[in-house]
């Protein structure tokens, strides 16, 4: 009784304002009487708002100050009389009260459709922009049955800041602070708990998807503004942009916190597709990743300054406070889980800043970059398999630091090479670096190399070291006796050819802005030095991995070769030399991707003698992996499995090489002794 004698007494001194003027405000303050007069005269405290004739009187009274703004330039009678009497404050403290019920609602649509309707920038006045403030603490409020109108009021505010940015620093004022400083003082009071940001944020993880929207719309716009420079004394809105920051990357690291990480499927999470803020969130890791895209887009559009602080804010919170943790942490669970999850981000991330804190996180936080590439052979087969995948979407970001971190920083000394090349008469298929390495052209257990209407164009007699030797090194390399492509009909190497042009097409997308060479520098080292060569700890367990394929599973070959096939399909000619060229010479010691297959194919031929019906096994397994033959004999089968991963990466390869000469026109990178003949151009 005593809020509503209060709220009587200040509506019957609203009614004595009342002055003569023209029929438009005497319509304007008729509507407003009817209003100030229910309160008078009902005597139903239940009533709703909603059945009253209040919505329709306010509706009215906005309609009638839009209607005057379009009569004339100066600010019309009516809208003298909201100011100068303070009906807004009057509707914030009704809306408050929540008298009648449902009062709030009506307040909240009033002061959105007063804010998007006139086109004066109505927040400069003060008698609009306090009560606004004061509505702005009373939204997101625990148990709110007024979150689509709180969205809709708040996205008004954000839109008309948008058109008068100098605005912003006053309207993120909470209202706390809104009434006790001054104006000279606004900008010490910026974003108290309850502020805009805040509440905006609140919003945004509401189960209705219209309201979560808006607020998302409305934060966009906001960080659209934050982060250039306004009017004022240099930095006014720092601290809105850290506290924003602070914000948004609390709320990743929430979101993460709240994953079942015990029943994450980690096979699901690598093919995940891309999810839209803008879509519907269903379960954990959706929201989390929504989340996530909403925070890529935001850095992406939002000015620099604004954009490198949210994602150090996503850097610090999320990146080392909670993940890493949980990557260094000795429980298999967790590094698995954490690593899946990294991995999709990686692969989501489009924003540049986002992407510069990912990266300085994994390649330059101390102790991240060697666990990572630990883990790549890790005892855990799907651990393996979780940092292999994370390497693989690092090498499809636009960021030459990647590839030289990872390998062309072991490369550069070139120390793999055992002396200068001699000429093209002298050069012949690598060794597997022992004594006892044999040319596969001379090997009975391999084919003569491709039939003639496989070679590309002008390459049909092949100078020694040329593209087409290299690719006849590959497609000689897996013995015919174990090769069962054929019993499926299935393509030679030029079925992988429009993949790897693919491929090599996106690789060199990525690097044409990297400035490589187009040639490699002579070695840095001497004959005495040879032994001091490291190809990297990728290449290291890479070449591991690989030399041990016979033995492992299925999805952990197919994620090692798509590595090494992404790497080999870089244009760079260190790339080529150590990769791709069969022909180069190894100092004692070392190894290349061509000596370790050869490694591959002699254990092989040693253990394909246990396997009884040879043709049969394999064309089972390979019917089995393509999902024409539901059941699989278990004997041997990580040795089929890996017989015919080999057989295909041998073909990958060729297309590979031979779709990079198509590239290089009458360059032949791939051959590294100075007196090789190099192919003629395809026609």
């Amino acid at each position: 009784m005593e809020m509503f004698s209060k709220l009587s007494g200040m509506l019957l001194n609203a009614l004595e304002t009342r002055e003569p003027t023209a029929d438009l405000l005497d319509s304007f303050i008729d509507h407003w009487r009817s209003i100030t007069n229910y309160y008078i005269q009902t005597t139903d405290d239940s009533r709703p708002a909603s059945q009253t004739d209040i919505p329709w009187r306010l509706r009215q009274m906005t309609d009638i100050l839009v209607y005057e703004e379009k009569q004339q330039e100066e600010p019309g009678r009516c809208l003298e009389f909201l100011l100068q009497n303070r009906l807004l404050e009057t509707l914030c403290t009704l809306g408050k009260a929540q008298y009648p019920p449902g009062m709030s609602q009506q307040v909240l649509l009033f002061f959105s459709r007063l804010l998007s309707q006139m086109q004066k920038s109505l927040l400069q006045l003060v008698p609009v922009r306090t009560p606004v403030q004061k509505l702005i603490g009373l939204c997101a409020l625990p148990g709110s049955c007024t979150e689509k109108e709180e969205a809709q009021f708040l996205l008004a505010i954000c839109s008309r800041v948008s058109r008068d940015p100098q605005m912003l620093r006053y309207i993120l004022q909470a209202p706390d602070a809104a009434s006790s400083q001054s104006e000279a003082s606004a900008s010490s009071a910026v974003q108290s708990e309850r502020g805009l940001l805040w509440v905006l944020l609140q919003l945004s993880s509401s189960k209705n998807s219209v309201v979560r929207l808006k607020a998302c719309e409305g934060l966009l716009q906001l960080a659209s503004l934050l982060g250039v420079a306004p009017p004022g004394p240099p930095g006014e809105l720092q601290a809105a942009a850290t506290q924003l920051g602070q914000l948004l990357a609390g709320r990743l690291q929430e979101l993460y916190s709240l994953l079942p990480l015990e029943e994450i499927q980690v096979a699901e999470l690598r093919s995940w597709p891309r999810p839209s803020w803008r879509s519907e969130s269903a379960d954990h890791m959706t929201r989390f990743l929504t989340w996530f895209d909403f925070l890529d887009e935001l850095t992406a559009n939002a000015p620099q300054a604004l954009s490198q602080q949210v994602s150090h804010c996503v850097l610090q919170r999320w990146l080392m406070e909670t993940l890493r943790p949980q990557l260094l942490n000795a429980c298999e669970l967790s590094v698995l889980a954490s690593t899946s999850i990294l991995c999709c981000a990686i692969r989501q991330v489009r924003s540049p800043s986002l992407l510069d804190q990912l990266l300085d996180f994994l390649l330059k936080t101390p102790s991240m970059l060697q666990l990572l590439l630990r883990r790549c052979d890790h005892a855990s087969d799907q651990i393996s398999v979780a940092s292999l995948s994370l390497v693989d979407e690092l090498l499809q970001k636009p960021r030459r630091d990647v590839l030289d971190t990872l390998v062309l920083g072991f490369l550069q000394s070139r120390r793999y090479l055992s002396s200068p090349a001699g000429g093209a008469e002298d050069r012949q298929p690598v060794s597997d670096g022992s004594d006892d390495g044999r040319d596969p052209e001379d090997d009975p257990f391999f084919s003569d190399g491709f039939p003639d209407d496989h070679l590309p164009p002008r390459l049909h007699q092949p100078a020694a070291g040329s593209a087409a030797d290299i690719i006849n090194s590959f497609l000689g390399l897996v013995p015919v006796q174990v090769r069962s492509a054929h019993l499926l009909q299935d393509g030679g190497y030029e079925a992988y050819v429009l993949d790897a042009r693919s491929l090599v097409s996106q690789c060199q997308a990525l690097s044409l802005q990297w400035a490589w060479p187009q040639t490699t520098s002579p070695p840095t080292c001497s004959s005495g030095e040879e032994s001091d060569f490291f190809e990297g700890p990728l290449l290291r367990f890479l070449f591991e991995h690989l030399g041990r394929m016979l033995q492992q599973p299925y999805e952990l070959n197919l994620q090692l070769t798509a590595v090494l096939s992404r790497l080999c399909a870089f244009s760079h000619p260190l790339l080529d030399e150590y990769l791709l060229d069969p022909f180069v010479h190894l100092s004692a010691g070392s190894r290349s991707l061509f000596a370790v297959l050869v490694r591959v194919v002699g254990e092989l031929m040693e253990r394909i003698q246990q396997v009884a019906d040879l043709p049969q096994r394999l064309l089972d397994t390979r019917r089995h992996l393509l999902g024409l033959q539901l059941d699989s004999r278990p004997e041997h089968l990580a040795l089929l499995q890996g017989v015919i991963v080999l057989e295909e990466f041998c073909k990958e390869l060729a297309a590979i090489v031979f779709v990079k000469m198509s590239l290089e026109q009458n360059q032949d990178r791939f051959c590294s002794g100075p007196g090789s003949a190099g192919p003629e151009p395809a026609e």
